[in-house]
């Protein structure tokens, strides 16, 4: 299945007919990581990870961010 989201050069392309509602995308671009949301309004939320030891493990291990997103969600 082809990734609604995705960073390319000139930005973050967005396909949002492609979303599943109540599904999280994520996106890294510019050094910054951004989550995207569908919600059952099918209205699009976007928002950008400001902890920055969340970033940090994210940029390592970019494949486990699922797990480092949840890990970081619970600490609060």
């Amino acid at each position: 299945m082809e990734n609604p989201v995705t960073a390319e050069g000139e930005g973050i392309k967005l396909k949002p007919e492609k979303m599943i509602i109540g599904q999280l995308y994520h996106c890294i671009y510019e050094g910054k990581v951004f989550l995207f949301f569908k919600d059952e309004e099918e209205m699009l939320h976007c928002y950008e990870v400001q902890d920055q030891a969340a970033v940090k493990e994210i940029f390592a291990n970019p494949s486990d961010i699922e797990r480092i997103l949840k890990k970081y969600s619970q600490n609060e």
